[in-house]
């Protein structure tokens, strides 16, 4: 007897709850889309594309440093031997 109070209760409570997602779907507003419309960007690309090259150079830059050390530390440690 105990199982079927338990399985009434899960459904009771499955009930509520699926009473409660349709009460808050009915209480969203429904969104509309329109066609051929086109929507405003809020990103400069000319700035965008700008710091992008700004940042390849800087990884360029960086990227020779480290080679030249490496070089530089191969060449002391051929020197050493």
């Amino acid at each position: 007897m105990a199982a079927a109070e338990g399985e009434a209760m899960a459904a009771e409570v499955g009930a509520l709850t699926v009473e409660a997602a349709m009460v808050a779907a009915s209480t969203v507003e429904a969104a509309t889309v329109e066609a051929a419309t086109v929507e405003a960007s809020t990103v400069d690309i000319a700035r965008e594309f700008t710091s992008l090259i700004v940042y390849q150079r800087g990884f360029e830059a960086n990227s020779k440093v480290i080679t030249t050390v490496d070089q530089i530390s191969q060449t002391t440690i051929n020197l050493i031997h």
